[in-house]
């Protein structure tokens, strides 16, 4: 089992920065793939960005350049840095961790953050 808990979430104005955090527990691996997904009211969860193991990372075309995934095995935690923040960023952003296969098999509780304009 693998328990997340995310953090860093909270209100900003447009054009402003988050770095949110998330933070891993239990059976936890370098190895393992960590992601981060939103979920803006009204709308599917949609993938933002993964960070594969190793120095292999991915984003949703839309925030390339703005937001950036890092992690620091040492500490079992993952960041997501977002810049240049829009209204439309506003969601709950939610951890993910893939064991193995295809689908994220672990999920944090998420962290609502709401950018105005």
């Amino acid at each position: 089992q693998v328990q997340l808990e995310e953090s860093g979430g909270g209100l900003v104005q447009t054009g402003g920065s988050l770095r949110l955090s998330c933070a891993a527990s239990g059976r936890t691996s370098s190895s393992y793939a960590m992601g981060w997904f939103r979920q803006a009211p009204g709308k599917e969860r949609e993938f933002v960005a993964a960070s594969w193991g190793g120095t292999s990372t991915s984003y949703v075309d839309s925030m390339k350049g703005r937001f950036t995934i890092s992690r620091d095995n040492g500490k079992n935690t993952v960041y997501l840095q977002m810049n240049s923040l829009k209204p439309e960023d506003t969601a709950v952003y939610y951890c993910a961790v893939r064991v193995r296969g295809s689908g994220w098999d672990y999920w944090g509780q998420g962290t609502q953050v709401t950018v105005s304009s």
